[in-house]
């Protein structure tokens, strides 16, 4: 299978050097990238640099030699799967907004018919001046895409909205604009993701070492293939993921109430979220005092919540997570028939290189009928891309 091909168009401003770091992470994702520099651009950050990441020579004049007898603009913009242009300044904007092709990164864009996408960085009046929205809204309605500038502390000195937005997001939203796989278009999912906690007192309580890492890339997954996703998500380090509605949490009681809120409108609901089982059975309003004797809390059942799902589906296809020190597929597929769930994904969590906080996993998927599907080491994200494959299948 060919590479995708992403066409980076990199404008003057003070963020260029920012478009190097998109760049790497695209490669890294084995994604073949062409950059096209605008002269001004070439005065912020030289083309070698561009050139050294993408591994492709950089294009700066639209009368340069060609390195094979090829017209580059019509060549650049049909071998683009995705046009991107970072950053791009309110010149670019209105140049394309207006149908103006005055150089080689104008001129691309107009013959390109791929996806084009711009995020904007320049300077806050510049940015919410009405000539540059109205250029930008009449560019939305042609279907280009944006990237919402941050807000911060500008190089002028000016503070406001008008910053690049963060590289990850851009790399993320590219790649996940190049997913070929859409095949969850018109499904709605809701992952839960991470820990919960169990409050002993305003200063204590009691958890357990999920990171969020295998829910989080499960709700990823799940958006690039074109779900609607509502991730529900216990305490956890990780940034929102884009694209999606984000319910933070923090104890089991109130997991339940979100996913109770969100259920019923639900065509997949995969828990992965490690739900504490017990709570202490009193709960002090003001802080323990440390005092020369032990202390003994006592610990009551909490919700079951995947078992209050598994009584309450109809046509939802609910799985669940089994995290297990011992006998892990037999109390797997135990956990599945006791609450009615349509498939588990079982995992060893004393394995030092795939266990709690780590970027791979090794699970075994068992479905409802007995099928059972042994993944060996992989990113959690290819994790998430054979569960959703596995489902897809029924």
């Amino acid at each position: 299978m060919d590479k995708k091909c992403v066409v980076v168009g990199v404008t003057g401003g003070i963020a260029v050097y920012k478009a190097l770091d998109v760049i790497s992470t695209l490669r890294k994702n084995d994604i073949e990238v062409r950059v096209i520099m605008t002269k001004s651009a070439t005065e912020f950050v030289t083309p070698l640099s561009f050139q050294s990441l993408s591994q492709n020579m950089v294009i700066t004049d639209m009368f340069d030699e060609p390195k094979a007898w090829e017209i580059q603009h019509i060549s650049l913009a049909k071998r683009a799967d995705l046009f991107l242009v970072v950053p791009a300044t309110a010149n670019i904007i209105g140049k394309v907004a207006n149908g103006i092709a005055d150089d080689m990164l104008s001129t691309t864009i107009m013959a390109t018919k791929a996806p084009v996408v711009f995020a904007p960085a320049m300077n806050t009046n510049m940015y919410e001046n009405l000539m540059v929205q109205e250029n930008i809204k009449k560019l939305q309605e042609y279907g280009y895409k944006f990237i919402e500038p941050a807000s911060g502390r500008l190089a002028c000195g000016d503070e406001g909205k008008g910053k690049l937005a963060d590289t990850k997001l851009i790399s993320e939203i590219v790649l996940s604009m190049l997913n070929e796989k859409k095949d969850l278009i018109g499904k709605k999912v809701l992952v839960t993701a991470g820990p919960t906690i169990a409050p002993i007192d305003p200063v204590r309580y009691i958890t357990n070492r999920s990171s969020g890492k295998m829910g989080y890339a499960i709700a990823e997954e799940a958006r690039d293939r074109g779900a609607e996703v509502v991730l529900i998500s216990g305490p956890t380090s990780l940034p929102d993921p884009f694209g999606m509605k984000v319910v933070r949490v923090k104890t089991n009681e109130e997991m339940l109430n979100a996913v109770l809120e969100h259920f019923d409108f639900i065509d997949i609901v995969i828990k992965s979220a490690a739900v504490a089982d017990y709570k202490p059975q009193n709960y002090s309003s003001k802080k323990i005092k440390k005092s020369s004797e032990n202390l003994l809390v006592e610990f009551t059942r909490d919700n079951d919540i995947l078992k209050l799902l598994g009584e309450r589906k109809k046509n939802q296809i609910l799985v669940g997570f089994a995290a297990e020190s011992n006998d892990v597929l037999e109390n797997a597929q135990s956990k599945l028939d006791r609450k009615n769930l349509d498939y588990i994904v079982a995992n060893d969590i004393t394995s030092s290189d795939t266990g709690f906080g780590t970027e791979d996993n090794k699970v075994t998927i068992i479905s409802r009928c007995g099928e059972t599907s042994f993944l060996d080491k992989m990113s959690k994200r290819e994790v998430a891309k054979n569960l959703f494959d596995i489902i897809k299948r029924r």
